[in-house]
């Protein structure tokens, strides 16, 4: 007896389940960047410390969140997203377009 039959037989020992309850829904798609994400180093305004600044998103403010999340995460650092782009802390230019790489995003470091 395979998975289908199985499952036909479940649901025909449970009639109260509604129909398709044992289904799983789609996952969301949520939008994907298309641009070239540009990767580069700021000092000013900074009292002398590096950041690490990436550049030409395309992505709604709460994807972009997430993903500054995820990298900070990832690399065990501070930093911030806000109007469209995404700071870390430190000069981290290397290892970000490695994350960004295998995240599924095209990056570049200037």
């Amino acid at each position: 007896m395979n998975w289908l039959e199985q499952l036909q037989q479940f649901r025909d020992n449970n009639p109260e389940l509604p129909e398709g309850s044992l289904t799983p829904e789609p996952p969301e798609e949520k939008p994907r960047q298309k641009a070239r994400i540009d990767v580069s180093i700021e000092r000013k305004g900074r009292a002398g410390k590096t950041a690490t600044l990436l550049t030409g998103w395309e992505l709604p403010d709460q994807q972009l969140l997430e993903i500054a999340a995820e990298l900070k995460k990832k690399l065990g650092t501070g930093g911030s997203a806000r109007g469209g782009d995404i700071l870390i802390q430190g000069d981290r230019r290397d290892e970000i377009v490695g994350l960004l790489g295998s995240m599924g995003y095209k990056a570049r470091k200037i």
